[in-house]
């Protein structure tokens, strides 16, 4: 220390902590400046450079850049502004991060090929409006353009949150390599074709000849197989009989007096397409990426109930 008041780099960079090669880089790069110089020449500085490289460290150590931290020091913007601008920064990074840990985690759980690495890392780089394109033309063609059903579509779009955790990242990724699917997509309009034709037969007279499905199948066998299912029942017993037998009065209804064979063929069809495990796996993929909780499964009352109804 020369004086009261002014410091050579060496006062400073103690002062600060600081190194001394950091205190010149940083008076090199006009973040402080020396207030004044010795006889031989080397720079002193005054206490305001002792606060100013205290702000400069600070805002490095939160990851800011020398042109940001310039504009603050030099009165060209508020701290907040730039504050403000590098927490959305960081935000972006910190995306970036989230999606590349869970390509990496995706691939390393499933073990998956070069082809299928490249194709999860391009679809976890997928913007907001990208992803909604992207599932937006998937329910497009399973839905078609029937307005009536708009609340089933809704049920069935996942939605990425912003702040979305690992095992929600992990989830999309699945769940958009399924929408590609193109045999699962033919398998989801079926059943929304089942939908629609269960829904026209509840609010009216169906065409004459075959029986129609009513609605809500997947809880009507849960709840009728469900217990059997549990219980150990055998497909083929004459218990499981008796449970097909309410299940086809509940779930099919005559048309114009016309025999249930055609129509119990139609119940087991449409069953089978519900038990597709592709379905409940969306489902279930859906419930991690929107946050909601797990659905119930359906897929072991499912298949007793077509190898029941088989056996019948």
């Amino acid at each position: 220390m020369y004086d009261d008041s002014l410091y050579s780099i060496g006062d400073l960079a103690r002062r600060t902590g600081l190194t001394v090669k950091t205190v010149r880089f940083y008076s090199d790069q006009g973040l402080v400046a020396p207030a004044d110089r010795n006889p031989a020449g080397h720079r002193r500085y005054d206490v305001d450079a002792v606060a100013r490289l205290d702000l400069v460290r600070t805002l490095r150590e939160l990851g800011l850049g020398l042109p940001a931290i310039r504009q603050v020091v030099e009165r060209e913007r508020s701290l907040p502004e730039a504050a403000a601008a590098h927490a959305d920064a960081l935000g972006v990074q910190i995306r970036v991060l989230r999606l590349r840990r869970a390509v990496l985690t995706a691939v390393a759980q499933r073990g998956a090929t070069e082809e299928e690495t490249h194709l999860m890392h391009r679809l976890a780089k997928l913007s907001e409006d990208e992803r909604h394109r992207l599932i937006g033309e998937f329910l497009d063609e399973v839905f078609g353009e029937d307005g009536g059903l708009a609340g089933v579509r809704r049920s069935l779009t996942p939605e990425l949150p912003d702040d979305a955790t690992a095992e929600q990242v992990v989830a999309w990724l699945e769940l958009a390599e399924l929408s590609r699917d193109t045999e699962f997509r033919s398998v989801l309009r079926r059943l929304v074709e089942d939908e629609v034709a269960g829904r026209a037969a509840a609010n009216g007279p169906a065409g004459a000849g075959g029986q129609v499905v009513r609605r809500d199948l997947a809880a009507v066998v849960r709840e009728l197989a469900g217990p059997a299912v549990a219980e150990g029942v055998g497909p083929g017993s004459p218990r499981a009989a008796e449970i097909v037998g309410a299940m086809v009065r509940r779930c099919v209804r005559p048309v114009d007096g016309v025999d249930g064979v055609d129509g119990v063929d139609g119940l087991v069809a449409r069953l089978e397409r519900m038990a597709d495990p592709r379905r409940e796996r969306y489902l279930r993929l859906l419930a991690v990426v929107n946050g909601w909780s797990a659905p119930e499964s359906s897929a072991e009352a499912l298949d007793w109930v077509v190898r029941a109804l088989r056996a019948r």
